[in-house]
């Protein structure tokens, strides 16, 4: 199963951020002093993929249709993206961000991804309040701004691991110093929905989030450690059925039921940036005890800048830390029709085991910055899933065999305004 986040914003989000504005806003003569400001950014991009039997996707939030579904597909990274930033005076701030891309529901939505208030209590604290980016991996505040990344996308396999990419709550983040490196630390509390599929739905709760950036020139290094709880209505089936064969099924359904899970994600990264240059790295783990998996994934990139022109290359792997096929039910001492059904569940489970992503990608690309706020990139990618694993394919088709390498190319422009 892989995560999706749901197309609707939580309730309450948008009224306490505004309610927050109208409290932070100033009163008197100091209003006149606030300031706006409006961005945009958007990327359109076409892609290609060699892939027969299933659809290659960067976000299963935002699912693509290169691949088995079209020859060229527009929906894979394609999105538009606008920022409102608000200012009132030294302490107190506001933003908002919506993005319109790709739906689970093959239609183009809107998202807002933030929508939060910013005081900032001494010129080391600051506090937020509302829909926060996630703070998990070096490109957290950024992922979906196509033209602030080197690459014509984040690596698929650590980005789609949690492509949950905001909670609703509140962080603290407190900067200082020793010697010449810059730390922020931020504690992140808050709460998100889910999507696994069309049919289900997930709540996480009660997230957790304690985060390090520690900054020393060109080096940026930051470690995340979060977790939270994920409950899953609407799945009951499966386990329930599992759990009917007795102490075999029961030993099944808890290993693998996805009702109530605690959900925990190590992540740790840095980028070395001198100008001419960059190399940089990152590794992150989500375990939740479950059928919705325990994966580790890492990358590595480095690119070369020669004007304007920066070509770049990235090798990515994405591992399952458990078994991604069971032998399940056993099915030797059943009578006829109980073997059927249990063979029927031992299937389905396997079915959603090899959805864990096993998945090693090499990269090559080059971005063109043609003006200050426009770059054109081209990438090629050479994916392999593989241990039985669809890897990160969505609509994968009956004839799709693990372990076949296919290629993706990618062709796309970038802009802010």
């Amino acid at each position: 199963m892989k995560f999706m986040l749901t197309t609707q914003a939580a309730r309450g989000v948008v009224p306490v951020a505004l309610l927050l504005s109208l409290l932070a806003w100033p009163q008197g003569d100091a209003r006149a002093q606030a300031t706006w400001k409006m961005t945009g950014f958007g990327t359109v991009a076409a892609v290609h993929a060699t892939q027969d039997y299933g659809d290659y996707t960067v976000n299963p939030n935002s699912p693509g249709q290169a691949g088995y579904s079209k020859a060229w597909a527009f929906d894979v990274d394609s999105r538009a993206g606008a920022q409102l930033d608000v200012r009132f005076d030294k302490r107190w701030s506001a933003v908002v961000q919506a993005t319109q891309e790709k739906s689970i529901e093959n239609s183009y939505k809107t998202y807002l991804t933030w929508a939060n208030v910013k005081f900032q209590a001494t010129p080391e604290l600051s506090l937020r309040a509302g829909r926060i980016a996630l703070p998990l991996f070096l490109a957290a505040d950024y992922r979906k701004v196509g033209y602030a990344l080197p690459w014509m996308r984040a690596p698929v396999e650590l980005y789609s691991l949690i492509p949950i990419s905001y909670s609703d709550g509140v962080d603290a983040s407190y900067r200082w110093h020793t010697g010449q490196v810059k730390h922020e630390t931020t504690l992140s509390l808050g709460h998100a929905a889910a999507r696994l599929n069309k049919d289900l739905t997930g709540k996480a709760r009660n997230i957790v989030g304690l985060t390090e950036s520690a900054t020393a020139g060109a080096l940026t290094v930051r470690f995340t450690a979060a977790q939270a709880l994920l409950v899953v209505p609407g799945a009951e089936a499966l386990f329930d059925g599992l759990r009917a064969f007795g102490p075999p099924g029961e030993a099944l359904a808890d290993r693998y039921d996805i009702a109530k899970r605690h959900v925990r994600v190590f992540s740790a990264g840095f980028n070395y940036d001198p100008g001419n240059w960059f190399i940089t790295g990152e590794s992150g783990r989500i375990n939740t005890s479950s059928l919705l998996g325990d994966q580790t994934a890492s990358y590595l990139s480095a690119g070369r800048r020669f004007g304007n022109v920066a070509p770049y290359v990235t090798y990515a792997r994405l591992v399952a830390n458990l078994a991604t096929q069971t032998a399940g039910l056993p099915l030797d001492d059943l009578p006829p029709e109980a073997a059927a059904l249990a063979g029927l569940l031992n299937n389905a489970l396997n079915d959603q085991l090899r959805q864990i992503g096993v998945q090693d990608t090499a990269s090559v690309g080059v971005r063109w910055d043609v003006a200050p706020n426009i770059a054109l990139k081209g990438q090629f990618d050479r994916v392999k899933p593989r241990g039985g694993s669809i890897g990160t394919l969505i609509n994968v088709q009956p004839g799709f065999r693990s372990g076949q390498a296919f290629n993706v190319i990618s062709l796309g422009m970038d802009v802010v305004f």
